[in-house]
């Protein structure tokens, strides 16, 4: 690679510039510069080090116009319900939930030149504004995190012929791409953990039964309690907050005070419940096991640290990104799906 000099006074340096610091064509650094599939790995590198060398910065309005490509993506959480906007919207900024699904879009996207833009779609009306964006060609393409049954976004982006991932499988048979866990499973894991931990008067928080991940949690638990042998497990309804953790321990506390062992759906629930047992007297682990799901920041954050069942929600975030990359630039011809493996993680609480 020739030594770099620089442009001219006054002058930004030019694809010219990189072709001589590269040893290269113009027309190499074009195609490598605008993303051009078929150029030789070891021939993009060069051409980025010379890229760097000369600091040559692409004209993204004039790209655009090449590649009819827009260097980003929207990356859309949706799917409050009627009149539960404000509410949507709070969780958001504060579950840790979603702050991982943007870490892992972000560390996939940001090496290879995309950038993710965050939008909300609460209401029919932030929806048609995402279907509008998506279809001036100001994001290549969505990345969903749909949070109700009833979100008929999924829906639209397929009616509308624009690529999207969905973080969960949807609701309904929709031909979009999907990447998920293995919901059912992880609740199996949870239950033998309990089970496994001599408890058998056990009780579960679900998420909302209308989310599909939720039911699935709470129907892969009792699942497998029934076949340990427990088929009378009672339950109580949260919605992925730490104070609907504490208000279903309420209850559930009530029905059996004498309960020994808790599967939450979520790491936030389990942290609430843990809040309810302690002002009740109960202690963590040694009268009540107390399980999570998720394994984010409120499960180290927790006192007992909890046991809880790992979503990689990063690595699944990540797989969401490089799906919709593979569709943007035709490595793939549909829709294509990846479900996750979960894994036990075992701490103080259980």
């Amino acid at each position: 690679m020739d030594e770099p000099r620089s442009a001219a006074a006054g002058t930004a340096p030019t694809l010219e510039d990189v072709a001589r610091v590269a040893g290269v064509s113009r027309a190499t650094v074009s195609r490598v510069v605008n993303r051009t599939r078929n150029v030789d790995p070891a021939i993009q590198e060069t051409v980025r080090q010379a890229v760097a060398a000369v600091g040559y910065v692409p004209n993204g309005a004039a790209r655009s116009l090449i590649t009819r490509r827009s260097g980003s993506v929207a990356l859309v959480a949706s799917g409050a319900g009627e009149g539960q906007e404000e509410e949507f919207r709070t969780r958001f900024f504060t579950d840790p939930f979603f702050s991982r699904v943007v870490n892992g879009v972000m560390g996939f996207l940001r090496p290879r030149g995309m950038h993710p833009v965050l939008m909300l779609a609460e209401t029919e009306e932030a929806r048609a504004e995402v279907i509008a964006y998506l279809r001036q060609r100001s994001a290549d393409g969505a990345l969903v995190v749909s949070t109700h049954a009833d979100d008929p976004l999924p829906e639209q982006l397929v009616a509308a012929g624009l690529p999207a991932v969905l973080f969960a499988r949807p609701a309904r048979p929709v031909p979009i791409g999907f990447v998920d866990l293995a919901h059912q499973e992880g609740a199996r894991l949870a239950a033998d953990r309990l089970v496994g931990q001599g408890c058998r008067r056990v009780a579960v928080i679900s998420g909302p039964l209308d989310i599909r991940a939720a039911r699935e949690r709470q129907d892969g638990f009792l699942e497998a309690m029934a076949r340990h042998g427990e088929p009378l497990v009672p339950t109580a309804e949260g919605n992925f907050t730490q104070a609907s953790g504490e208000a279903a321990m309420q209850r559930l506390l009530l029905e059996r005070p004498d309960l020994d062992g808790v599967f939450a759906a979520n790491d936030l629930m389990a942290q609430g419940a843990l809040h309810i047992l302690r002002e009740h007297g109960r202690r963590v682990p040694e009268d009540v096991r107390v399980v999570g799901f998720d394994d984010s920041s409120a499960a180290v954050a927790s006192r007992p640290a909890l046991t809880t069942v790992r979503q990689p929600v990063e690595e699944m975030a990540a797989e969401m990104a490089r799906l919709l990359l593979d569709r943007i630039e035709g490595r793939a011809d549909g829709p294509r799906s990846a479900v996750f493996d979960p894994v036990l993680v075992v701490r103080q609480s259980g």
